[in-house]
């Protein structure tokens, strides 16, 4: 390997390894933290001056222009949920169906089905009001509730085609999109019990919570006196934004592409105008349908957005910082050192996409980098299965999500956890998924012609 390749793969873990100890053992700020690590790892590795900040400003802003927008409307639909007492009469239904004792594997079932059509980070917002309440309800940790959903969501986000970077992957390998989400969902479902349920239950009690979320606190403050929601406008409530991103999915399949119908479908379906629609709908089944007067919407649509302030800066300097690694060369020295080691095909396209996730922070930028490099090998070899090599491509995007991980950051917050705990659960459970999702696509590929 390159001397220069080393430095810059060396410098790259020194800046993760200080930032880690600038947060858990100085107290640092995390945002500031993400700040300096960023402009000295922008210095380590030489970068031009004139370009440090652009990319820092760029990779912020990029991730923001995505992940604020959704934070904020998740924030608002999950209070409404919340106060309406919505996500109450869904915490009572799924005790009352599967029981106490076996919440965490409903949780890792919702995230999966919620997880289809939508987004990790679009998903999560919406869904973590009901672990909050099902949490405080069975008195479960938050943990125990919380990593389970956010292990259904990630399986489906990563492995699971009509995701957009899992349908670039399926396009790149010339797979079948049916085959593809069978083996997927095959694949998938046990890797999300085994990084869910069973990892949390094994996790939950080694982790003390603090019992002061703040986050958690403005959805469980709520004001019952209207009694609660019937169950069915609940869920079609908090499903709305998921249907409508399902309809954007299938837009080819029900209209001509390129017709009106079709981009129509695809405005709806898109992430944010989804969830506008899913507010302003919470707003009249929720709110005003139920009595709720329109200073009190007001109200908590106001005081919700508040807490969120400090997880979009977070995400923002994750993404500044993923940025910097990639602008100052790290990310194609760890691809190079991937494409140099004499490995099956499809434990390389696994390398390649966790190699650029550890570097860049994106599963999304991970699984489409990784499928235009392997694609253009695979397609020559023999016996290759394109169907698994999207799988394991997708599995490799997921590994050990950890600071330049806009994720990351929303699950450290949302469920109140410190940095190094945060890395025990959700960088563990994400790496779980990863590694069980190359080693299940692996023995399937031993099995089908």
């Amino acid at each position: 390997m390159p001397v220069h390749s080393i430095y810059l793969l060396t410098a790259a873990v020194v800046s993760v390894l200080a930032l880690v100890v600038l947060i858990a053992r100085y107290k640092v700020n995390p945002f500031l933290a993400l700040c300096l690590a960023s402009f000295a790892l922008a210095l380590a590795t030489r970068m031009p001056l004139h370009t440090i900040v652009p990319a820092f400003e760029s990779g912020a802003g990029n991730t923001l222009g995505h992940i604020a927008i959704i934070v904020g409307l998740g924030t608002m639909l999950g209070k409404m949920m919340a106060e309406s007492g919505g996500a109450e009469r869904i915490a009572h239904t799924l005790v009352g169906v599967f029981g106490e004792k076996r919440i965490p594997w409903a949780m890792v079932l919702i995230g999966i089905l919620v997880g289809l059509p939508v987004f990790f980070d679009v998903g999560f917002v919406l869904l973590v009001p009901i672990a909050y309440t099902v949490a405080r309800r069975t008195r479960q940790s938050l943990i125990a509730v919380g990593l389970p959903m956010a292990a259904g969501l990630s399986v489906v986000h990563g492995l699971v085609p009509p995701h957009p970077a899992a349908m670039l992957a399926v396009a790149a390998f010339h797979a079948d999109t049916g085959r593809t989400i069978l083996y997927a969902l095959i694949i998938g479902i046990p890797t999300a019990i085994l990084a869910g349920p069973v990892y949390a239950r094994w996790i939950s009690p080694r982790i003390t919570l603090d019992t002061d979320n703040p986050i958690a606190a403005q959805f469980l403050d709520q004001d019952l006196s209207h009694g609660l929601p019937g169950f069915g406008i609940t869920l079609a409530t908090i499903l709305s934004p998921v249907f409508l991103m399902l309809c954007a999915s299938w837009a080819d399949a029900f209209s001509r592409p390129g017709s009106a119908l079709n981009q129509s479908l695809r405005l709806l379906g898109s992430a944010d105008v989804a969830l506008l629609i899913g507010v302003v709908f919470a707003f009249i089944t929720l709110g005003r349908m139920r009595g709720f007067s329109k200073e009190t919407l007001l109200r908590w649509s106001n005081e919700c957005l508040a807490p969120t302030a400090i997880i979009i800066l977070l995400i923002g300097a994750g993404g500044g910082f993923g940025k910097i690694l990639e602008a100052s060369g790290v990310a194609a020295a760890i691809v190079d050192v991937a494409m140099h080691a004499h490995v099956p095909i499809i434990l390389l396209a696994w390398s390649v996409a966790a190699l650029v996730r550890l570097a860049t922070g994106s599963a999304t930028v991970a699984m489409t980098t990784s499928a235009g490099i392997i694609a253009p090998i695979a397609l020559h070899l023999p016996g290759m299965h394109p169907e698994l090599l999207a799988i394991a491509t997708g599995a490799g995007s997921l590994v050990f999500s950890h600071v330049n991980d806009g994720g990351f950051w929303l699950v450290k917050e949302y469920l109140n956890l410190s940095v190094t705990d945060t890395f025990k659960t959700w960088s563990v459970c994400e790496t779980i998924i990863s590694i069980a999702g190359l080693l299940l696509s692996m023995a399937m590929s031993l099995i089908v012609r």
